[in-house]
């Protein structure tokens, strides 16, 4: 079941998408929204972000693979920052280039958690509940700026300018995360592929451990980390994330005026 936002002649709104059409509903996502028996299709609506996070908690060297690769060893718990409500951005928002010279900046594929319901200390056998569904997320770094200044390293900087954190275009409430494979491709070319099982902590102790003196709200999303092959994003180059059932989020890099 597949959810989203949407702008219409003016109008932001909710609802449930079957096939190429959106099925309105009022209320809130979160709380059992109803349907309205009102249907638009999706090629008149602009895709808005699907939720409104209080924030995003994204997670750093939770695959493997890429830890394998990089020579950094497994995580005893999650390691993980926080991203911004002015970094969020939506399916085909341009991502705009910071001003001042921030050196290169990076795409990253990602996994999204959607929280359903408000939740702190939640125990792992009762983690699976609190999950509304998953998304696409783009984490996008100037990775440059990490580590410019040695006595402290930046991740709040470095990750939180303006639109720096795309996501949607759908949330999907059914994903089977055992066989879910993350793409990213840029101007159509296959840059990242990977497995989400490859994860070192899987969704459910992702919010069971995250939730440890943290309350996470509905509309919370953390944002899985990502594996192998992501790379500087060039001005003009499109970026799709994907994720086979939920959908493609598309963004491209712009210059700033």
């Amino acid at each position: 079941m597949k959810w989203l936002r949407y702008s219409h002649q003016g109008q932001v709104g909710l609802g449930q998408l079957v096939g190429d059409t959106l099925h309105v509903h009022q209320g809130s996502l979160f709380e059992n929204p109803q349907p309205t028996g009102i249907t638009l299709p999706l090629s008149d609506l602009e895709i808005l972000a699907p939720c409104l996070p209080t924030k995003v908690l994204a997670l750093w060297n939770n695959f493997k693979a890429a830890a394998e690769k990089n020579g950094w060893s497994a995580p005893t718990e999650p390691l993980y920052f926080l991203k911004s409500p002015n970094s969020y951005s939506h399916h085909l928002q341009a991502v705009i280039r910071p001003q001042q010279d921030v050196g290169r900046v990076v795409y990253e594929a990602e996994l999204g958690i959607v929280i359903g319901r408000r939740g702190r200390d939640i125990p792992l056998e009762e983690a699976a509940h609190y999950i509304f569904g998953y998304t696409c997320v783009n984490d996008v770094t100037a990775v440059e700026l990490l580590r410019s200044d040695t006595s402290f390293e930046q991740w709040t900087r470095a990750k939180n300018f303006d639109g720096f954190t795309p996501f949607g275009p759908y949330i999907e409430t059914k994903l089977d995360c055992t066989s879910a494979i993350v793409t990213a491709k840029v101007n159509g070319r296959e840059r990242q592929n990977y497995s989400v099982s490859d994860m070192f902590f899987s969704p459910q102790e992702l919010v069971s451990k995250l939730s440890r003196g943290m309350t996470l709200e509905a509309g919370d999303i953390i944002s899985c980390g990502t594996s192998l092959g992501a790379m500087p994003w060039q001005n003009e180059a499109v970026v799709e994330v994907a994720i086979e059932g939920i959908g493609t989020l598309s963004n491209t890099m712009k210059e700033s005026a």
